[in-house]
C-alpha cells in the first residue's frame, strides 16, 4: 500500500454514498492506467468523471500527485467553477478543469473527460491534416474526431464556449498543438476511446517515419470499417469486457488505487 501511504490520505469510503465510491475506484484506476501506458505528464493534465446523482459535482485529481499516487479517496470533488468541497490536505486545480467544465456543462452525456499531453498525441494534433484512417485501429478516431485550434494555456473562460462548439457531439477532441480529449458515458468508454486515439496518433507518427511509402487504405475499406463500428456500437465491450480486464490487470500490478 505504498502508494495510498504517499498520498497521506485516509479512507473516505465510509463517508460518500455506494455510487461515489464506485466511481472513485473507477477514476482512480484510470489515473493508474494512463500512468501505465507512460500517457501522463508530471502532474499535469487530467481526468474527471461526474459523481452519481443530480448536484453537477465532479471529481478529480489533487494538484501535486503524480497519476501512479492516486487513490479513490485522494480524488477531490469538485463544482462547475473547479470549487473544492470535500476536506482534503490537497488543493484543486481550478484553472486545469476550465476545459473539463466545458464539456461536462455542455454534455450530460459525458460521465468522464480525459485529457492528455502526450508526445505522439501532440505532434499529431501538430498536423494539418490530423489524424489519417491509416489502419483499422486508426478509423473509429477518425471517425469520432473533432479539431479546436489553439488559443494558448486553456485558462480563460470564454474559450469554453468555442471549445464546446467545436467538439459538438464527438466524442474525442483533437485540441491542436495542445493534446488529445475524449469524452464518454462511462469511464470505461472514455478510457477505451482514448486508449485508440492515442494509437491511432502513434501509428501514424511511426508510419509517416519510416519513409516507405504509405498503403492508404481504400474509401471502401474504410466506408465497410465505418459500418461495422456503427452495427457493434450499442455491444458496451468496453464496460462489460475491457474495463474488467484492466482493473483485473491493475489488481495484479497494485491494488492501492482502491483506498
Amino acid at each position: 500500500m505504498a502508494n495510498a501511504q504517499l498520498a497521506g490520505v485516509p479512507s473516505i469510503k465510509d463517508q460518500v454514498s455506494a455510487e461515489e465510491w464506485e466511481t472513485r475506484v473507477n477514476l482512480a484506476a484510470a489515473y493508474r492506467l494512463v500512468a501505465h501506458f507512460g500517457w501522463d505528464d508530471l502532474i499535469y493534465t487530467h481526468i474527471s468523471a461526474r459523481v452519481p446523482g443530480g448536484d453537477h459535482h465532479f471529481l478529480i485529481n489533487p494538484l501535486g500527485l503524480m497519476f501512479e499516487e492516486i487513490t479513490a479517496s485522494s480524488l477531490i470533488k469538485v463544482d462547475l467553477e473547479g470549487n473544492k468541497l470535500n476536506d482534503s490536505p490537497y488543493i484543486a486545480n481550478k484553472a486545469g478543469f476550465v476545459i473539463h467544465s466545458a464539456v461536462h456543462a455542455a454534455r450530460e452525456d459525458a460521465q468522464c473527460v480525459i485529457h492528455l499531453h502526450t508526445d505522439y498525441g501532440i505532434a499529431v494534433s501538430n498536423q494539418k491534416q490530423g489524424i489519417l484512417p491509416l489502419a483499422q485501429s486508426s478509423i473509429p478516431g477518425w471517425v469520432s474526431i473533432a479539431y479546436h485550434d489553439f488559443e494558448g494555456l486553456a485558462v480563460r473562460d470564454d474559450e469554453k464556449e468555442r471549445l464546446v462548439a467545436d467538439m459538438g457531439d464527438k466524442n474525442a477532441l483533437m485540441l491542436r498543438n495542445h493534446g488529445t480529449l475524449t469524452a464518454g458515458k462511462s469511464i470505461a468508454q472514455a478510457f477505451e476511446l482514448m486508449y485508440f486515439l492515442e494509437k491511432a496518433c502513434k501509428i501514424q507518427i511511426l508510419t509517416q517515419t519510416a519513409g516507405a511509402e504509405i498503403q492508404h487504405p481504400s474509401e471502401e475499406s474504410i466506408q465497410n470499417t465505418v459500418n461495422d463500428l456503427q452495427a457493434v456500437a450499442g455491444a458496451n465491450g468496453a464496460d462489460l469486457l475491457v474495463w474488467p480486464a484492466l482493473l483485473r490487470k491493475l489488481d495484479r500490478m497494485d491494488s492501492s488505487f482502491r483506498d
